[in-house]
């Protein structure tokens, strides 16, 4: 089961006098003039072909980030030889990188404000190129897992300046439609073109072709940072010695939730006690960190607005859309791997999929307006609800040219879905002001970055243990007396007649490529399933968001009814 990229999600300036990506600046005299406290000038209209530049080149920088996860995990059964590891311990590989990326962005939001924009960016790009030339020196599992978990920390910065070049190429009132829209999309590309350029780069030489091509293009977007700068911001001095201990409870407890989700469903669940000490390490040090919050008079994240009714909503509407979303990059990919498809067999419905993402996610960049939220949520629901209903109809011979329709319609759901509700929560955060940025990113991150590693621990769960129920139903069916498993392992014995003589040895190969039949439709059933769990999700997620529309509608209804007769 795979995880896809998760991004470091910056502020928006949402005018052009008051740069929002940071606090309020403090006394800075040390600051250079451009990053001091002083009123911001409104910047001048930037011209067009510069604009497409900073458009360009954020595309670049969120594909070259998203890669740095993608083109490892989407080919860990390919590069395991090379390795000298098995599928589970490379599977260890995609731990190791989100163990530290997923909290990263709560930290980096009060570094950038701190030490500047600029800084951030030039640092932040320098730190990438150096742990993807690391890659390149890889030899074994253990100096693997070394570097990707370097990897991991180095792409958290690269990932928000991709979200910040993409807001710079539109004017303050387009960020946080247009801006937003492209900048989302970015983050839906690298998974697909990853799994487009990887047989190409395999044929070449494995894992380290793979991080040839991340390095040439981490290479190719360093001069992009100080050719094309970010506009300064004001900076200000918001690190406090409590954020530290705060960031550390934290990451070490996304950190163990984050391994013990992408390695619980390998080891299984029961079977390794280091499982559950990873998660009780990870509720103990997140409960201790939410304590120590609430008793900070200036705390780095404000868990009572955390937990209001609004925020509650909104962590429910994102963490239903990844696990949603997780029908492609987790269970259909996961299906292709059952079915012996190799990944150039799969390389035409990934190119669907990447053109019905582009496409949706940029009509949703152009309509999307405060009020048209819901609206895109059905769509985006109805979408995901019919692809996974029309793949859970999947057989023995279903292949990726059945499924072209289906594909297309989540990806184009799932790019219609987030940016809605992201644009939703950051206008909920800024209304309360700059300090309660940061508490927005928990919610993002853990809806996103770990609702990913969740929907992918759940529904490969969910497969494994439908899998076993229908093998053992499948099983009780085949029985030596019955005269019709007598004739299916005749024939499939048959391919052997003319190298084995021995009527048992010949029956005996027979019955094991029953076996082997009966194993490949036990897992056709059980992803079946999982599509059917997935549409009714959907489906339920559809009912409750009409319902509360209706509830909405019937509210504002009566509203109007009682003020009619004081008005009259």
């Amino acid at each position: 089961m795979s995880t896809h990229a998760k991004a470091d999600q910056p502020g928006l300036n949402l005018d052009a006098e008051t740069p929002l990506d940071i606090a309020p600046p403090e006394n800075n005299a040390d600051a250079p003039a451009s990053e001091t406290g002083a009123a911001p000038v409104a910047p001048a209209p930037m011209p067009v072909w510069k604009a497409v530049l900073y458009g360009l080149s954020a595309t670049m920088i969120s594909i070259t980030q998203g890669l740095g996860l993608n083109l490892a995990f989407v080919n860990l059964t390919q590069v395991q030889g090379s390795l000298a590891a098995t599928s589970t311990e490379a599977a260890w590989l995609a731990a190791a990188y989100m163990a530290p990326n997923v909290s990263m962005s709560i930290a980096l939001v009060k570094i950038r404000t701190q030490f500047g924009l600029r800084r951030f960016a030039e640092v932040g790009i320098v730190v990438f190129v150096i742990a993807s030339f690391l890659n390149l020196f890889v030899s074994d599992l253990h100096s693997a897992l070394v570097v990707r978990f370097v990897s991991g920390m180095a792409a958290a910065p690269l990932s928000t300046l991709g979200f910040l070049y993409m807001l710079e190429a539109f004017p303050p009132d387009k960020r946080l439609s247009l801006g937003l829209g492209f900048a989302l999309l970015n983050l839906q590309i690298p998974m697909p073109l990853a799994r487009l350029v990887s047989p190409y780069l395999l044929d070449i030489g494995q894992w380290r072709e793979l991080y040839t091509f991340e390095t040439g293009l981490a290479l190719a977007i360093l001069p992009i940072i100080y050719l094309l700068p970010l506009t300064p911001v004001p900076r200000a001095k918001v690190i406090q010695f409590g954020d530290v201990g705060t960031y550390l409870l934290i990451a070490i407890g996304f950190g163990a939730l984050a391994v013990a989700l992408s390695l619980g469903r390998l080891y299984w669940w029961l079977e390794e006690p280091w499982i559950g000490v990873l998660l009780a390490v990870a509720v103990v040090t997140l409960t201790v960190a939410v304590v120590a919050e609430l008793h900070r008079k200036t705390p780095m994240i404000d868990v009572r607005w955390l937990v209001g009714r609004e925020n509650l909503q909104l962590a429910g509407v994102l963490l239903t859309f990844r696990l949603l979303i997780a029908e492609q990059s987790s269970v259909a990919t996961s299906f292709y791997q059952v079915m012996g498809l190799q990944p150039d067999q799969t390389v035409p419905i990934y190119l669907v999929i990447l053109a019905a993402a582009v496409v949706s996610g940029t009509i949703c960049a152009f309509v999307m307006k405060p009020g048209r939220e819901p609206a895109l949520h059905i769509i985006a629901l109805v979408l995901i609800a019919g692809g996974a209903y029309i793949d859970s109809q999947a057989t023995n011979l279903t292949r990726p040219e059945q499924m072209y329709l289906s594909q297309a319609m989540i990806a184009a759901g799932g790019a219609l879905f987030l940016p809605p509700s992201m644009a939703v929560g950051l206008k909920a955060a800024f209304a309360k002001g700059q300090s309660y940025i940061i508490s927005f990113f928990v919610i993002f991150v853990g809806t996103q970055s770990m609702g990913g590693l969740l929907g992918s621990a759940l529904f490969g769960t969910f497969v494994t243990w439908r899998e076993k129920f229908h093998s053992n139903i499948l099983s009780e069916h085949i029985v030596a007396t019955n005269p019709y498993v007598a004739q299916r392992i005749g024939q499939l014995s048959a391919a052997y007649g003319k190298v084995l003589t021995d009527k048992t040895l010949l029956n005996a190969e027979g019955a094991v490529l029953l076996g082997q039949q009966v194993t490949r439709e036990a897992n056709v059933l059980a992803y079946n399933d999982a599509f059917r769990l997935i549409f009714v999700l959907a489906v339920g997620a559809l009912v409750i968001l009409l319902t509360h529309l209706a509830y909405i509608h019937r509210a504002r209804l009566f509203s109007r009814i009682s003020v009619s007769p004081v008005s009259a």
